[in-house]
């Protein structure tokens, strides 16, 4: 018996996703300035961490539930979006509260940023030597300008996962589909 492809596309490979890897780095960035900047006690260290955190494993999930539920993963997209977001205001919180200034986007600052953010295999790596011995104004503000190119990835992906689920629907009109090809091929191998 001829076994079919079936119905659950290939899923789960985050890894290859720039909006990943992008998080991690949001991530590993977010950590090291906690530790570097904050003290333990307070709550925003922890607050900051975890929505990092949140915002790399959310696509991390969102990804692995695509096989079988579009609408998980655009859920869990928005997730991370919300939360990095929340992440980007807890950055500008703590420049704003020791009147320290944001970065203009146009800024020689964050456009040096922007290119060095733009590599397809981005890592802290890339930012380790400015985040280890930068002041907390210019850390905070290098992990602004990857937060909001995150974002962007990360809105684009949303975008891209409503269009997919408009153009080939979710796991239900998979199954339906499979099971009337499945139907038409063994009707038409008793009819011959």
């Amino acid at each position: 018996m001829k076994t079919d492809a079936g119905f659950i596309p290939p899923h789960g490979n985050y890894r290859e996703l720039l909006s990943y890897r992008k998080a991690e780095a949001v991530y590993d960035l977010t950590y090291r300035f906690c530790q570097r900047f904050l003290p333990k006690t307070d709550r925003t260290n922890d607050q900051m961490i975890q929505a990092a955190r949140s915002g790399k494993q959310n696509i991390v999930e969102g990804s692995k539930a695509s096989g079988t539920s579009k609408e998980m993963e655009i859920k869990l997209i928005g997730v991370a979006r919300a939360n990095l977001e929340e992440l980007l205001a807890d950055y500008c919180d703590l420049l704003r509260v020791r009147d320290l200034p944001v970065w203009k986007k146009e800024s020689r600052q964050a456009r040096f940023v922007r290119r060095l953010g733009s590599a397809p295999n981005v890592t802290y790596e890339n930012y380790r030597e400015f985040c280890e011995t930068r002041s907390l104004q210019v850390v905070a503000n290098i992990a602004i300008c990857l937060i909001h190119q995150t974002n962007y990835l990360l809105d684009r992906q949303i975008r891209r996962l409503e269009y997919e689920f408009v153009q080939g629907g979710g796991l239900r009109e998979r199954m339906t589909r499979a099971r009337q090809q499945h139907r038409q091929r063994s009707e038409g191998q008793a009819e011959s």
